[in-house]
């Protein structure tokens, strides 16, 4: 027939069972818990292979350096390139003459600051 469920079984017997029941969760408990601490195992696999995760390290970052060094094939219509230039010329041309209206222009625009915050006196329009 079926056994009885323990009615049968004494407390010392009960209590050694149960204390040995929580050793063994304990003991599982402790070694799930060094299972799943990654950065201790990485830190434990970088003490003891570094040369491996150094010379690793170095390729990843040779590949992802040197990744963005493809050549582009760049086909030019040579008539459309004088185009190009011209416009170049022009942009070039216009760039040197704002640069030296610039330098021009920017001692006036020094000095009108300069008259304005001595107006002021440097305080604030906010009356008090």
């Amino acid at each position: 027939m079926a056994e009885k469920s323990g009615h049968n079984k004494s407390i010392d017997e009960l209590t050694t069972e149960i204390a040995q029941s929580r050793e063994r969760l304990a003991r599982d408990v402790r070694g799930l818990h060094y299972e799943l601490d990654f950065p201790a195992k990485f830190r434990r696999s970088f003490r003891e292979q570094t040369v491996s995760w150094i010379s690793a390290a170095a390729a990843v970052g040779a590949l992802i350096a040197l990744a963005p060094m493809r050549k582009k094939k760049i086909y030019v219509d040579a008539k459309s390139s004088r185009k190009t230039q011209k416009k170049l010329v022009e942009t070039g041309f216009a760039l040197a003459a704002l640069k030296v209206v610039a330098g021009l222009v920017r001692p006036v625009i020094v000095e009108f600051v300069k008259n304005r915050l001595t107006n002021f006196g440097g305080k604030s329009r906010r009356k008090t």
